[in-house]
């Protein structure tokens, strides 16, 4: 395949490497979350039961930063997992303008039995890397994810 953009050197190492990291990251994501149709569940349905599992009771807000979803897609997330008895809201006692979303025993039942499968799909997905170079990964993806809070605007 012909390459049409030419920059420097280092505008093409970048580029090169961000499609790289995009590639795998969508390959991977892909490749792990094939089983939530089985559960009926998108990526973002199953982050937010994930979250609540791990983390306990959260609000929107802190649900959308923890999956990294907006205001609005989360709202419609929780609507429908809620539909499903996954969920159910209740107003914070402290701010009633806030809601804290719950897991149901049927949301907790639905969560702890299809994340122990996921864990393993990812085990098994990263296990072509070193624990080493899982660790070198890690470092990397978080200084790049990191870098858009002291992200500065070029001209």
């Amino acid at each position: 395949m012909e390459k049409r953009y030419r920059g420097d050197k280092k505008e093409m190492r970048a580029l090169n490497t961000y499609v790289k990291l995009m590639r795998a990251a969508e390959s991977m994501t892909a490749r792990i979350h094939r089983h939530l149709s089985s559960a009926g569940l998108t990526v973002s349905q199953f982050g937010v039961l994930e979250a609540l599992y791990h983390l306990g009771p959260l609000s929107q807000t802190d649900i959308g930063q923890k999956i990294l979803r907006s205001s609005g897609n989360i709202t419609m997330v929780i609507d429908n997992l809620e539909k499903r008895g996954l969920v159910r809201r209740e107003r914070d006692m402290t701010d009633r303008r806030f809601f804290i979303i719950h897991l149901t025993d049927e949301g907790n039942k639905l969560i702890s039995k299809i994340f122990p499968p996921h864990a393993a799909v990812i085990l098994n997905e990263m296990s072509v890397l070193t624990a080493a170079e899982q660790e070198t990964l890690a470092n990397l993806c978080k200084k790049l994810g990191l870098r858009g809070e002291n992200y500065q605007r070029v001209p």
